[in-house]
Protein backbone atom coordinates (compact mmCIF):
# COMPACT_ATOMS: atom_id res chain seq x y z
CA UNK A 1 0.00 0.00 0.00
CA UNK A 2 1.35 3.04 -1.08
CA UNK A 3 -0.39 6.98 -0.96
CA UNK A 4 0.58 10.28 -1.77
CA UNK A 5 -1.22 13.21 0.37
CA UNK A 6 -1.23 17.01 0.67
CA UNK A 7 -1.47 18.20 4.14
CA UNK A 8 -3.11 21.34 4.98
CA UNK A 9 -4.41 23.35 8.32
CA UNK A 10 -7.43 25.58 8.73
CA UNK A 11 -7.09 27.94 11.96
CA UNK A 12 -4.62 24.66 13.38
CA UNK A 13 -6.86 21.99 12.15
CA UNK A 14 -5.25 19.26 10.29
CA UNK A 15 -6.58 17.73 7.00
CA UNK A 16 -4.93 15.09 4.51
CA UNK A 17 -5.94 15.67 1.02
CA UNK A 18 -5.99 12.40 -0.42
CA UNK A 19 -6.74 11.37 -4.17
CA UNK A 20 -6.83 8.46 -6.45
CA UNK A 21 -8.71 6.32 -3.44
CA UNK A 22 -11.87 4.04 -5.89
CA UNK A 23 -15.51 4.62 -4.40
CA UNK A 24 -18.63 3.39 -5.37
CA UNK A 25 -21.83 5.05 -5.98
CA UNK A 26 -23.70 7.63 -7.67
CA UNK A 27 -23.76 10.70 -4.82
CA UNK A 28 -21.31 11.06 -2.55
CA UNK A 29 -24.15 10.71 -0.08
CA UNK A 30 -23.66 6.71 -1.22
CA UNK A 31 -20.23 6.54 -1.88
CA UNK A 32 -19.63 7.77 2.13
CA UNK A 33 -22.18 4.64 2.63
CA UNK A 34 -20.46 2.30 1.14
CA UNK A 35 -17.13 3.47 1.94
CA UNK A 36 -17.67 3.01 5.97
CA UNK A 37 -17.18 -0.89 5.14
CA UNK A 38 -14.97 -1.27 2.25
CA UNK A 39 -11.26 -0.50 0.43
CA UNK A 40 -11.69 3.17 1.57
CA UNK A 41 -12.08 2.00 5.07
CA UNK A 42 -9.02 0.37 5.26
CA UNK A 43 -7.28 3.86 3.55
CA UNK A 44 -8.83 5.92 6.11
CA UNK A 45 -7.77 4.06 8.99
CA UNK A 46 -4.30 3.57 7.59
CA UNK A 47 -3.32 7.54 7.01
CA UNK A 48 -5.52 8.69 9.64
CA UNK A 49 -4.54 6.62 12.89
CA UNK A 50 -0.97 6.15 14.39
CA UNK A 51 1.74 5.49 13.44
CA UNK A 52 1.31 7.49 10.11
CA UNK A 53 -1.29 10.13 11.79
CA UNK A 54 -3.25 10.29 15.25
CA UNK A 55 -6.11 10.80 16.93
CA UNK A 56 -7.00 13.88 15.95
CA UNK A 57 -6.17 13.38 12.54
CA UNK A 58 -8.46 14.55 9.74
CA UNK A 59 -8.80 14.29 6.30
CA UNK A 60 -10.59 13.49 3.09
CA UNK A 61 -10.96 11.66 -0.63
CA UNK A 62 -11.80 13.75 -3.20
CA UNK A 63 -14.18 12.17 -5.38
CA UNK A 64 -16.10 12.41 -8.60
CA UNK A 65 -18.99 15.30 -7.68
CA UNK A 66 -22.52 13.98 -8.06
CA UNK A 67 -22.82 16.07 -11.38
CA UNK A 68 -21.41 18.89 -13.69
CA UNK A 69 -22.67 21.12 -11.63
CA UNK A 70 -19.34 20.64 -8.89
CA UNK A 71 -15.83 20.68 -9.01
CA UNK A 72 -15.55 17.37 -7.14
CA UNK A 73 -16.08 15.46 -4.16
CA UNK A 74 -15.08 14.68 -0.97
CA UNK A 75 -15.55 11.78 1.86
CA UNK A 76 -14.40 13.48 4.96
CA UNK A 77 -13.20 11.14 7.51
CA UNK A 78 -11.56 10.94 10.98
CA UNK A 79 -10.56 8.52 13.63
CA UNK A 80 -14.09 6.80 14.03
CA UNK A 81 -15.22 6.75 10.61
CA UNK A 82 -16.96 9.38 8.27
CA UNK A 83 -18.22 12.33 8.09
CA UNK A 84 -21.25 14.38 6.96
CA UNK A 85 -20.05 17.69 6.79
CA UNK A 86 -16.64 19.50 7.51
CA UNK A 87 -16.34 23.64 7.29
CA UNK A 88 -12.60 23.30 8.11
CA UNK A 89 -12.00 20.80 5.18
CA UNK A 90 -13.93 22.87 2.87
CA UNK A 91 -12.17 25.60 2.96
CA UNK A 92 -8.58 23.76 2.94
CA UNK A 93 -9.96 21.96 -0.32
CA UNK A 94 -10.71 25.44 -1.43
CA UNK A 95 -7.57 26.44 -0.97
CA UNK A 96 -6.26 23.24 -2.77
CA UNK A 97 -8.05 23.60 -5.43
CA UNK A 98 -7.02 26.71 -6.31
CA UNK A 99 -3.11 26.47 -5.73
CA UNK A 100 -3.16 22.72 -7.51
CA UNK A 101 -4.97 24.89 -10.70
CA UNK A 102 -7.40 22.40 -10.62
CA UNK A 103 -9.84 25.65 -10.39
CA UNK A 104 -8.65 28.79 -12.19
CA UNK A 105 -8.86 31.53 -9.99
CA UNK A 106 -7.38 35.39 -10.73
CA UNK A 107 -4.61 37.18 -8.84
CA UNK A 108 -6.83 39.76 -7.69
CA UNK A 109 -10.78 38.70 -6.32
CA UNK A 110 -12.67 35.80 -5.71
CA UNK A 111 -12.65 32.19 -7.21
CA UNK A 112 -15.81 29.62 -6.56
CA UNK A 113 -14.99 26.21 -5.69
CA UNK A 114 -18.17 24.38 -5.36
CA UNK A 115 -17.94 20.95 -3.38
CA UNK A 116 -20.08 17.62 -3.27
CA UNK A 117 -19.97 16.85 0.57
CA UNK A 118 -22.65 14.23 1.94
CA UNK A 119 -24.77 16.64 3.51
CA UNK A 120 -25.30 18.66 0.24
CA UNK A 121 -23.74 21.02 -1.54
CA UNK A 122 -21.20 23.91 -0.63
CA UNK A 123 -19.28 26.23 -2.13
CA UNK A 124 -15.72 27.50 -0.25
CA UNK A 125 -14.89 31.40 -2.63
CA UNK A 126 -11.19 31.35 -1.83
CA UNK A 127 -10.48 35.00 -2.07
CA UNK A 128 -6.87 36.47 -3.47
CA UNK A 129 -5.01 39.44 -3.69
CA UNK A 130 -2.02 39.96 -6.00
CA UNK A 131 -1.77 36.17 -6.72
CA UNK A 132 -1.81 34.99 -3.10
CA UNK A 133 -4.82 33.70 -0.97
CA UNK A 134 -6.10 35.94 1.39
CA UNK A 135 -9.42 33.84 3.19
CA UNK A 136 -11.39 31.09 2.00
CA UNK A 137 -15.48 31.64 2.78
CA UNK A 138 -17.27 28.32 3.78
CA UNK A 139 -21.07 28.93 2.19
CA UNK A 140 -22.36 26.14 4.30
CA UNK A 141 -26.09 24.26 3.44
CA UNK A 142 -28.85 25.24 4.99
CA UNK A 143 -29.00 25.15 9.20
CA UNK A 144 -31.33 24.97 11.65
CA UNK A 145 -32.02 24.57 15.54
CA UNK A 146 -33.72 20.91 15.79
CA UNK A 147 -34.65 21.48 19.58
CA UNK A 148 -33.76 23.56 22.64
CA UNK A 149 -33.26 23.36 26.32
CA UNK A 150 -33.19 19.56 26.36
CA UNK A 151 -32.49 18.63 30.44
CA UNK A 152 -29.83 16.18 30.79
CA UNK A 153 -28.45 15.12 33.90
CA UNK A 154 -24.34 14.68 33.49
CA UNK A 155 -21.81 13.68 36.06
CA UNK A 156 -20.77 17.34 36.84
CA UNK A 157 -25.12 18.29 37.09
CA UNK A 158 -27.68 18.89 35.56
CA UNK A 159 -27.62 21.32 32.18
CA UNK A 160 -29.77 22.51 29.43
CA UNK A 161 -28.47 21.28 25.77
CA UNK A 162 -29.73 22.39 22.39
CA UNK A 163 -29.51 20.17 19.29
CA UNK A 164 -28.44 22.17 15.99
CA UNK A 165 -28.00 20.84 12.51
CA UNK A 166 -25.05 22.67 10.40
CA UNK A 167 -24.31 19.78 7.92
CA UNK A 168 -24.27 17.38 10.91
CA UNK A 169 -26.08 17.50 14.44
CA UNK A 170 -24.22 19.29 16.87
CA UNK A 171 -24.96 18.83 20.73
CA UNK A 172 -24.39 22.91 22.17
CA UNK A 173 -24.16 24.30 25.70
CA UNK A 174 -21.93 26.72 27.79
CA UNK A 175 -19.23 25.75 29.23
CA UNK A 176 -19.83 27.36 32.20
CA UNK A 177 -23.11 25.44 32.87
CA UNK A 178 -20.80 22.70 33.52
CA UNK A 179 -18.21 24.35 35.63
CA UNK A 180 -15.57 24.76 32.96
CA UNK A 181 -14.24 27.43 30.50
CA UNK A 182 -13.08 26.67 26.89
CA UNK A 183 -9.39 26.82 27.93
CA UNK A 184 -6.74 24.25 26.97
CA UNK A 185 -5.37 23.73 30.71
CA UNK A 186 -9.12 21.98 30.67
CA UNK A 187 -9.09 20.05 27.37
CA UNK A 188 -9.19 16.60 29.17
CA UNK A 189 -12.47 17.48 31.09
CA UNK A 190 -13.90 18.81 28.26
CA UNK A 191 -13.39 15.57 25.96
CA UNK A 192 -14.86 13.41 29.03
CA UNK A 193 -17.67 15.86 28.38
CA UNK A 194 -17.92 16.37 24.95
CA UNK A 195 -18.08 12.35 24.05
CA UNK A 196 -20.57 11.99 27.61
CA UNK A 197 -22.79 14.47 26.26
CA UNK A 198 -23.10 13.13 22.52
CA UNK A 199 -23.93 9.72 23.55
CA UNK A 200 -26.18 10.75 25.94
CA UNK A 201 -28.22 12.52 23.55
CA UNK A 202 -27.51 10.65 20.24
CA UNK A 203 -30.81 9.04 19.68
CA UNK A 204 -32.79 11.71 21.24
CA UNK A 205 -35.94 12.24 18.62
CA UNK A 206 -34.74 15.66 17.76
CA UNK A 207 -31.47 14.19 16.52
CA UNK A 208 -32.86 11.46 13.82
CA UNK A 209 -33.56 13.64 10.87
CA UNK A 210 -35.26 12.84 7.33
CA UNK A 211 -32.12 11.60 5.67
CA UNK A 212 -31.33 8.59 8.21
CA UNK A 213 -27.70 9.10 7.12
CA UNK A 214 -27.65 12.66 8.50
CA UNK A 215 -29.06 11.13 11.89
CA UNK A 216 -26.94 11.26 15.11
CA UNK A 217 -25.38 13.55 16.99
CA UNK A 218 -22.06 14.32 15.61
CA UNK A 219 -20.04 16.53 18.28
CA UNK A 220 -20.51 18.65 21.30
CA UNK A 221 -20.00 22.10 21.43
CA UNK A 222 -19.49 23.74 24.71
CA UNK A 223 -19.50 27.63 23.96
CA UNK A 224 -18.33 30.45 26.19
CA UNK A 225 -19.60 34.11 25.78
CA UNK A 226 -17.50 36.80 25.54
CA UNK A 227 -19.87 39.54 25.08
CA UNK A 228 -19.66 41.56 21.81
CA UNK A 229 -17.90 42.86 19.02
CA UNK A 230 -18.86 46.43 17.07
CA UNK A 231 -19.81 43.90 14.64
CA UNK A 232 -21.64 40.98 16.26
CA UNK A 233 -21.42 38.50 19.24
CA UNK A 234 -18.46 37.23 20.10
CA UNK A 235 -17.98 33.98 21.37
CA UNK A 236 -15.07 31.03 22.15
CA UNK A 237 -15.94 27.23 21.90
CA UNK A 238 -14.37 23.94 21.23
CA UNK A 239 -16.05 21.31 19.09
CA UNK A 240 -15.59 17.46 20.83
CA UNK A 241 -16.73 15.07 17.51
CA UNK A 242 -16.50 11.70 16.76
CA UNK A 243 -15.95 10.18 19.78
CA UNK A 244 -13.45 12.27 21.66
CA UNK A 245 -11.71 13.72 19.07
CA UNK A 246 -11.24 17.80 19.41
CA UNK A 247 -11.38 20.48 16.51
CA UNK A 248 -8.10 22.92 16.88
CA UNK A 249 -10.17 25.46 14.61
CA UNK A 250 -13.31 27.05 15.61
CA UNK A 251 -15.16 24.15 13.38
CA UNK A 252 -16.71 25.37 10.15
CA UNK A 253 -19.93 23.46 10.23
CA UNK A 254 -20.18 24.00 14.28
CA UNK A 255 -19.60 27.77 13.93
CA UNK A 256 -22.31 27.19 10.93
CA UNK A 257 -24.41 25.93 13.78
CA UNK A 258 -23.90 28.21 16.03
CA UNK A 259 -24.74 31.03 13.79
CA UNK A 260 -27.85 29.65 13.34
CA UNK A 261 -28.92 29.24 16.95
CA UNK A 262 -28.40 32.52 17.47
CA UNK A 263 -29.87 34.10 14.66
CA UNK A 264 -32.88 31.84 15.91
CA UNK A 265 -32.88 33.37 19.27
CA UNK A 266 -31.70 37.07 17.80
CA UNK A 267 -28.40 37.06 19.17
CA UNK A 268 -26.99 37.81 15.59
CA UNK A 269 -29.07 39.59 13.15
CA UNK A 270 -28.73 39.89 9.36
CA UNK A 271 -25.99 42.01 8.78
CA UNK A 272 -23.76 41.07 12.01
CA UNK A 273 -21.22 39.33 12.64
CA UNK A 274 -20.15 36.43 14.56
CA UNK A 275 -16.63 36.18 16.00
CA UNK A 276 -15.65 32.93 16.57
CA UNK A 277 -12.85 31.82 18.83
CA UNK A 278 -11.29 28.47 19.40
CA UNK A 279 -9.67 26.80 22.37
CA UNK A 280 -6.01 27.68 20.40
CA UNK A 281 -6.85 30.62 19.84
CA UNK A 282 -7.47 30.51 16.07
CA UNK A 283 -10.36 32.93 14.58
CA UNK A 284 -13.53 32.29 12.04
CA UNK A 285 -15.72 35.10 11.32
CA UNK A 286 -19.57 34.29 10.31
CA UNK A 287 -22.72 35.72 9.48
CA UNK A 288 -26.17 34.81 8.07
CA UNK A 289 -25.67 34.75 4.28
CA UNK A 290 -29.47 33.76 3.20
CA UNK A 291 -32.95 32.52 4.83
CA UNK A 292 -34.54 29.84 3.07
CA UNK A 293 -37.91 27.26 4.40
CA UNK A 294 -35.06 24.40 5.38
CA UNK A 295 -33.39 27.39 7.78
CA UNK A 296 -29.95 29.65 7.31
CA UNK A 297 -27.80 29.60 5.41
CA UNK A 298 -23.70 30.27 6.95
CA UNK A 299 -20.95 31.74 6.04
CA UNK A 300 -17.88 30.99 7.61
CA UNK A 301 -14.59 32.47 6.35
CA UNK A 302 -11.25 31.52 7.72
CA UNK A 303 -7.75 30.74 6.31
CA UNK A 304 -6.01 27.38 5.16
CA UNK A 305 -2.25 26.96 5.26
CA UNK A 306 -0.21 24.29 3.10
CA UNK A 307 1.87 22.20 5.34
CA UNK A 308 3.39 19.95 2.92
CA UNK A 309 3.25 16.82 0.99
CA UNK A 310 3.43 13.36 2.04
CA UNK A 311 4.60 9.58 0.97
CA UNK A 312 3.19 6.95 2.66
CA UNK A 313 3.85 3.16 2.29
CA UNK A 314 3.29 -0.27 3.67
CA UNK A 315 6.12 -2.25 4.77
CA UNK A 316 5.04 -5.93 3.60
CA UNK A 317 6.15 -6.75 7.64
CA UNK A 318 4.24 -4.11 9.31
CA UNK A 319 1.48 -5.36 11.25
CA UNK A 320 -0.06 -2.04 12.27
CA UNK A 321 -1.47 -1.55 8.58
CA UNK A 322 -4.96 -0.82 9.95
CA UNK A 323 -3.44 1.58 12.59
CA UNK A 324 -3.81 1.54 16.37
CA UNK A 325 -5.63 4.48 18.39
CA UNK A 326 -5.27 5.05 22.50
CA UNK A 327 -8.97 6.38 22.54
Amino acid sequence: MRWTTEDWHTAGEPFRIVEGVATEGATVAERRVHAMAGEPDRVRRFLCLEPRGHDDMYGGFVTPPDDDGADFGVLFWHKDGFSTACGHGTMALGAWAVATGRVSAPDDGEAIVTIDVPSGRVQARVQRSAGVTTGVVFRNVASRVLARGIPLTTSRGDVEVDLVFGGAVYATLPAASLGLEVAPAHTTELIRLGREIKWALNDHPAAQLDDDRLSGVYGTILVDDLGRTDEGPWQRNVTVFADGEVDRSPCGSGTASRVAFLAETGALADGETLTHDSIIGTRFVARVAARTEGGVVPEVTGQAYRVGRCEFELDPADPLADGCSLR
